[in-house]
């Protein structure tokens, strides 16, 4: 009983958030001053009506490892990477680049026959599947050698997660289900199909399992009066957790063979994949490149952050986690293939391969190219939690560096802003998490000539590639390096305490990111002006956190 009625009471929280209708801002809030729209935007269209009026800058390439791009959306069809040097569609690899008819960019998780993984499963049911023969059952004291201990202590780590994730999310489906089923026979009693919340509280009946849902229904709808739409989001969240189960926490689920056709041990191999650019599922992706890019100012949907950029669509991304070999290959065709600022909105709690992937990295610095990363939407610190990719170098030379000089971490702001300026949802980290964006309720570009606002870190990243263009583009000798030194060093300091992500309690905005503070581009391009010309980065004094 104890454990039902608990379990009741934190469905309830979790519902009254999942189906609350809160207010939306502006559609552009993300793009305005804070001074002139009072909320935390980036000053980026200040900044082209003062600074940047008049000036012309160079065309940046940016690549987007998602989910795949609606390459024909009205908003990014103008702005889209074209190679050049490749014919379309004539089989051919023309450019020798190693990929046929990569006309705006590729596809690592698709296959030769024209065929791509949508779901997948998550690294930590990879890493279970494979290490459950060597260690199910066996006790720790009994494991031999550094390395066989450390393999152990994983698989403990991933047995847990998956025993607990399957379990917790069965009974989501059952609590979830048996509601939807109830508004069904609610509808089906009163015999109409626009119940309304007297109806709900009138209705009566001694089936104890339905009281249940009409408790639960009567919490909802005090924050959303619409019961057709709580049961159309009703039954959307079944289905995600359904196929949470069956594939995401499944170990025996893998795609990847029958579809993509490589040899997945090989995480050097090349080549393979196919052009198709959208995939089965381009709305995560599509969204980051209209922040990043959509086209400014013609009069249709909404303004991306940077003028001046072609998208690269580089799909790397199913539904369930990425693999580390299709991430390297990712960042080294975008390396190769002209982009200067990469976005990555993906991450994950497990590794596979790491060293494919600090190779790539390597690679991209040697290459000066920057790399922008999405913290994570767990609300968990980053400096005490597994969290990849990332920026730091597992293996390195005597005098190699610990962390990659050419990568930005990324946290979501908020557009309310006061204590509560971090995403109630972001990652954070006083040592690995560089800087915060917008990223709550930030309206983009989806499939089909669509817009809608999503949130999460996979948005606020975007928002701080789109700035770094703008700089690599007005001011194209800035490295790398310099620009994110520019980033860092003109963000607007946030010095009111703020609520810890997923907490009550309150901290200095310097406990959750190294800059103490949120892009802003206006203040980012004019310490660019100051910086053009010189070699070395930039840097000032950070501004104390009043207490």
């Amino acid at each position: 009983m104890k454990i039902k009625f608990s379990f009741l009471a934190a469905f309830l929280v979790a519902a009254t958030s999942i189906f609350a209708q809160d207010s939306k801002p502006a559609q552009d809030w993300f793009l305005l001053s804070p001074a002139k729209a009072n909320v935390q935007g980036i000053s980026i269209e200040e900044t082209y009506e003062t600074v940047l009026k008049g000036r012309e800058g160079e065309t940046v390439v940016v690549a987007v490892i998602d989910s795949g791009v609606d390459y024909d959306h009205e908003d990014l069809k103008d702005v889209m990477w074209v190679n050049k040097d490749e014919i379309p569609d004539n089989g051919i690899d023309d450019d020798n680049n190693g990929y046929v008819d990569d006309i705006h960019g590729w596809n690592f998780i698709g296959g030769k026959d024209g065929r791509n993984v949508n779901d997948d499963n998550l690294e930590v049911a990879r890493v279970y599947k494979k290490l459950k023969p060597m260690y199910d059952g066996k006790k720790r004291d009994d494991i031999k050698g550094k390395k066989n201990k450390r393999e152990y202590d994983l698989y403990q780590r991933a047995k847990k997660e998956i025993e607990s994730n399957r379990e917790s999310k069965m009974e989501d489906i059952a609590v979830y289900s048996g509601i939807v089923e109830s508004i069904g026979k609610i509808k089906e009693a009163l015999g109409k199909e626009d119940v309304t919340a007297e109806d709900l509280s009138a209705y009566e009946t001694d089936d104890e399992a339905m009281q249940r849902s009409i408790l639960v229904l009567e919490n909802i709808m005090s924050r959303n009066p619409n019961l057709n739409e709580v049961e159309e989001q009703l039954t959307g969240y079944v289905e995600y957790l359904e196929k949470s189960v069956k594939y995401n926490y499944n170990p025996d689920f893998d795609p990847r063979a029958d579809i993509v056709g490589d040899n997945y041990a090989d995480s050097y191999e090349k080549g393979y994949g196919n052009n198709i650019y959208d995939g089965p599922d381009a709305m995560h992706g599509t969204h980051v490149a209209g922040i990043i890019a959509a086209t400014r100012n013609n009069g249709v949907g909404m303004n991306g952050v940077a003028d001046n950029v072609e998208i690269m669509t580089i799909r790397a991304v199913p539904n369930g986690d990425e693999r580390d070999k299709d991430v390297a290959n990712a960042i080294i065709y975008a390396v190769d293939n002209g982009a200067s600022v990469v976005n990555m909105s993906f991450g994950k709690g497990f590794k596979w391969d790491k060293e494919a992937v600090d190779k790539a990295v390597k690679y991209a610095m040697k290459k000066d190219v920057l790399l922008v990363h999405a913290a994570g939407n767990s609300a968990q610190d980053n400096d005490t939690s597994y969290n990849f990719p990332n920026d730091g170098f597992e293996k390195r030379g005597l005098f190699g560096p610990k962390k990659a000089k050419n990568w930005v971490e990324v946290g979501a702001l908020d557009w309310k802003g006061g204590e509560n300026s971090p995403a109630s949802f972001s990652n954070y980290g006083k040592a690995n998490v560089d800087v915060f964006a917008p990223g709550v309720d930030i309206y983009s570009t989806t499939p089909d000539d669509e817009y809608e606002y999503l949130q999460g870190t996979s948005m606020a990243s975007p928002v701080v590639a789109g700035v770094a263009a703008v700089l690599r583009s007005y001011y194209p000798d800035l490295t790398a390096e310099q620009v994110k030194s520019i980033l860092m060093a003109s963000v607007d300091p946030i010095t009111v305490k703020v609520r810890k992500p997923g907490t009550d309690e309150t901290v200095n905005f310097t406990d959750l990111a190294i800059s103490g503070g949120t892009i802003n581009a206006l203040t980012a391009v004019k310490l660019a002006e100051k910086t053009k010309g010189k070699k070395k980065g930039v840097s000032r004094p950070m501004k104390k956190d009043k207490a």
